[in-house]
Order: C-alpha cells, then sequence, then structure tokens
C-alpha cells in the first residue's frame, strides 16, 4: 500500500510540475503576443481592433482577409482607409472583431477602431486623422419606430371614402 501511495504523490507531483511549466510557457507566449486593441463604432456596428506591430504583416476581419469579408472596392478603400493614410498598410499585422449593423456600417467602424489604435500606437498621427475625419464617432442612429405609425414617421396611408 505505501508503494502505491508514493506513486500517487510522485506522480501528482509530477503534474503540478507540468502545470507550473505550462503556466511558465503562456506567460512568454503572452509577452511575445503584444497588441494594441481598441474599438470603433458606427449606428450599430461595433468593430475591435487589434494591431501587431511583430510577426505576419495581415489584414483580417472575423478571421477572413479583408478583400474577402468586404468584396467591393469601396467598402475596402473605406475599411483600409486609416492605414492608407498613414501609409503604414503593410507595417502592422491587424485583427477584427465586427459585429452588428450593415457592410458599409461595420467598413466605416472598422475605420474608426483603425484610427484609435494608430493614436495609441503613435500620438503623433492624431491630427492627420482628425483632419481627416476617421476619429469622429458619427453619432446618427436609426430613429425608433412611434406607436400608431408605421415607421419612425411613415403613417398608414389614409383614405377618404
Amino acid at each position: 500500500m505505501k508503494k502505491t501511495t508514493i506513486k500517487k504523490k510522485s506522480a501528482s507531483a509530477k503534474a503540478m510540475a507540468d502545470k507550473g511549466k505550462k503556466k511558465e510557457e503562456t506567460k512568454e507566449e503572452k509577452k511575445e503576443t503584444r497588441y494594441i486593441e481598441a474599438v470603433g463604432r458606427r449606428k450599430t456596428a461595433v468593430a475591435r481592433v487589434r494591431l501587431w506591430t511583430k510577426g505576419e504583416k495581415e489584414f483580417l476581419i472575423n478571421d477572413k482577409p479583408f478583400k474577402d469579408y468586404f468584396s467591393t472596392l469601396e467598402l475596402q478603400q473605406i475599411a483600409s482607409g486609416a492605414l492608407d493614410r498613414m501609409k503604414s498598410l503593410d507595417r502592422f499585422r491587424v485583427s477584427i472583431i465586427v459585429r452588428g449593423g450593415g457592410l458599409h456600417s461595420q467598413a466605416e467602424a472598422v475605420r474608426h477602431g483603425i484610427s484609435r489604435v494608430l493614436i495609441v500606437f503613435n500620438p503623433d498621427y492624431k491630427k492627420r486623422l482628425r483632419k481627416a475625419g476617421y476619429l469622429t464617432r458619427d453619432p446618427r442612429m436609426r430613429e425608433r419606430k412611434k406607436f400608431g405609425l408605421k415607421r419612425a414617421r411613415r403613417a398608414p396611408q389614409w383614405a377618404k371614402r
């Protein structure tokens, strides 16, 4: 019986040692994978933008290349507008998670988020991005539906007879 308890202790001691190593490895990995994060918004679209200075230089939106996610050239230009303005399109690895709204709204939310991240990265960019209008959060939202109406302002059709 003593032998089995000794084996259990040694096995658990090894497991504890392995857990300690795993924790150290994850801490090292976290140090290597540092990023800057910001949130961009437009209407109901919210984009969480992460920017890495190290690693592969890629631009992913919801784990897809941004040219696949935004199929039209106009949406691609809107989404990458802040990076184009700062001439740093291929300097960073950008990963974005965007939810809500339509494609155009999502593209503008992505641009807003990238602009905020670039300012955290380099505060000197603020003046140029502000002048381009990329830092201003567009406050326009959809007006709520009112009772007795079909939409926000659309009244039911009126008939005289």
